[in-house]
């Protein structure tokens, strides 16, 4: 291991702290999330893979908008995490991905980007001086640098630090100890109900596009071979064990490990370093400190700026008519429901 494999490591940490946060603002818990940390590392060493698994924003908004409460977005978690390590377990992902194709693919991840951009927007609704503050230095940020983790960095410290400072004499913290009631293993109470059914499968929808591009980006940046479907195997393993103790979703990313000098070590580092945050229950503490809408800037920039343009031109190149419908009916409606539609309109206009 080199200095250079720990930067790595700890600039994507950095990086997944302020996703982690929007995770408690859902009421996912730290805690038992760092269980699904840990199967992650196990993963890593256990099929060679340099893919590591983390907070990743998408899978943390949608399972937290289409759940009604917090027991349903952890079952919809949990029910994705069983589904996921099936198909991976078996090897069906590429199988998958190449019947959707990319029109679908990525007209559905397009989508998502415009639920993500949403989102932050929503967000600053709420909260107008951290929310503003954050989607203004983001965008500034990100178009100087052109880095996400720059991004995210400065947008949620800056806009956290004029918050407080702004809030100096307020007591703005009294409630935020009130998330710690969840930081405990406590078994999943199953609810099978119709909402949860059909936020599976999006969610499913949405890990299919975001494992196989994720994963696909991080073994390119290595330079190493990536099997997606053992990927999918143990973030499915680590999404069902955490959700089913309480914690959130830990998904493929794309990780600036990936050029470290050892990419492997590296990821299972930073999945280490993570892991063990989240077990010394640090995260909550952090969030007394952090408005939740400080990451609203950096869900407006990863939507509207980089998801979307990137995926939707990717979407129009073949079909632009199956990839706009997708790309339309998943930002209105969910990732299912929208590749239902691109697979329907492709059906129609004399595909397969």
């Amino acid at each position: 291991m080199t200095i250079q494999d720990l930067l790595a490591a700890i600039a994507v940490v950095i990086n997944g702290l302020p996703q982690g946060l929007l995770a408690l603002t859902f009421g996912f818990a730290a805690f038992p999330t760092a269980l699904g940390f840990s199967v992650g590392a196990l993963g890593m060493l256990l099929f060679g893979q340099v893919a590591p698994i983390s907070f990743q924003a998408e899978s943390i908004v949608l399972a937290g908008t289409l759940g009604k409460d917090r027991n349903e977005r952890l079952n919809i978690v949990f029910f994705t995490g069983i589904v996921m390590s099936m198909v991976g377990a078996i090897g069906l992902l590429q199988p998958t991905i190449q019947f959707i194709g990319p029109s679908i693919l990525n007209g559905m991840m397009a989508g998502v980007g415009i639920l993500l951009a949403k989102v932050g927007i929503d967000m600053t609704k709420d909260n107008k001086l951290a929310g503003g503050i954050s989607m203004l230095i983001a965008i500034l940020t990100y178009s100087f640098t052109k880095d996400l983790v720059y991004t995210i960095v400065i947008s949620v410290f800056a806009s956290s630090a004029i918050w407080l400072i702004s809030n100096k004499n307020k007591n703005i913290n009294k409630d935020k100890e009130e998330n710690l009631e969840f930081e405990k293993l406590k078994p999943l109470k199953f609810n099978l109900n119709y909402n949860v059914i059909r936020s599976t499968l999006a969610m499913i929808t949405l890990q299919i596009g975001g494992n196989i591009a994720y994963a696909s980006i991080t073994g390119s940046l290595a330079n190493k071979p990536i099997n997606v479907d053992l990927v999918t195997l143990y973030s499915g393993i680590g999404d069902a064990v955490s959700s089913y103790f309480g914690g959130g979703p830990v998904e493929a990313i794309i990780s600036g490990t990936a050029v470290a000098p050892n990419p492997l070590i590296s990821g299972v580092l930073m999945v280490g370093i993570m892991a063990i945050i989240l077990f010394a229950r640090l995260l909550p503490k952090i969030a007394k400190y952090v408005p939740n809408q400080s990451i609203a800037g950096f869900l407006f920039v990863l939507g509207a700026i980089v998801v979307f343009p990137d995926n939707m031109g990717i979407a129009l190149e073949s079909t632009p008519v199956v990839g706009g419908v997708t790309a339309i009916v998943t930002a209105v409606t969910d990732p299912f429901v929208g590749m239902i539609s691109g697979l329907v309109v492709r059906y129609l206009l004399g595909g397969i």
